[in-house]
């Protein structure tokens, strides 16, 4: 997940603060972020499109999906929502 550290731009893919991981686009903006503890999503991510716009909010254990995952269309309106429970839909919203 964490090998490639630059784009051919030198833009970093990725940076670490802490237990934060922040995913970048080649642009520079934005791609993901959210906790990253032990070398595993956990918690609440956030993920956006290459344009900065907000696409989905999802909840992870051991980066698994496990609780609410919320997408968002380019009208930012909900697509969808689901609830998962280890990597599985359990409730279709």
């Amino acid at each position: 997940m964490l090998e490639k550290k630059l784009y051919t731009n030198g833009q970093p893919v990725y940076s670490m603060t802490g237990e934060k991981l922040t995913f970048f686009y080649k642009n520079g903006k934005i791609k993901a972020q959210g906790p990253f503890i032990n070398n595993l999503m956990e918690g609440e991510w956030t993920f956006y499109r290459e344009t900065g716009q907000l696409w989905q909010i999802a909840n992870f254990r051991n980066s698994k999906k496990n609780g609410s995952m919320i997408r968002y269309g380019k009208d930012d309106k909900i697509e969808y929502q689901e609830e998962f429970e280890n990597n599985k839909v359990i409730k279709n919203k």
